[in-house]
């Protein structure tokens, strides 16, 4: 692990990628680059995938890097860059359960998640829900990331099942 200085952390929405990221870059000294800050316009325009490639492609030629997710129209991008993967494949009920809080949270406080962008009650209630979007896109994910973990020409795999294994991982890390 010490040698890994290009991690890309993977799951589905409300597995606590981005709250990983936060901490592995302050932990390890790597830079974090939050997906969702490269992929969304304010008023929750999406950037257009040709244009996140690029992104992408421009952080993953750099030495270090954290990205919090990997999505369909540059998913290789990272994963043929990547020294580490780190996915969180916690069961569905765990994270729905801390999807559906951080949703009720920023919907109580107005956070701004990113690039000035909230989420609302009609965003929460509609057909593009990201709890929706979870419930639709998690088989998808975690077969993807126990196919990467068996795939010996991939980089390497951390699967984690639970946060304890995580955080009993991220307790033996060196710090910067």
């Amino acid at each position: 692990m010490t040698a890994a200085r290009r991690i890309l952390i993977y799951g589905v929405y409300g597995a606590g990628k981005s709250t990983l990221a936060a901490r592995l870059a302050q932990r390890l000294g790597l830079p974090w680059y939050p997906v969702d800050d490269l992929l969304w316009l304010p008023g929750w325009v999406e950037v257009p995938v040709a244009e996140q490639r690029r992104r992408i492609e421009e952080i993953c030629r750099r030495d270090t890097w954290i990205i919090d997710g990997a999505y369909h129209g540059w998913r290789d991008v990272p994963l043929a860059r990547a020294d580490l993967v780190v996915a969180l494949d916690y069961p569905r009920w765990r994270s729905f359960w801390r999807l559906l809080r951080r949703t009720l949270r920023r919907l109580g406080t107005g956070e701004m998640i990113c690039n000035g962008n909230r989420e609302s009650l009609g965003s929460v209630l509609s057909g593009d829900s990201i709890l929706l979007w979870h419930v639709a896109a998690f088989g998808r994910a975690r077969r993807r990331m126990r196919a990467w973990q068996a795939d010996p020409a991939g980089p390497p795999v951390l699967l984690f099942a639970n946060p304890a294994a995580l955080d009993d991982w991220l307790a033996g890390l060196p710090t910067r």
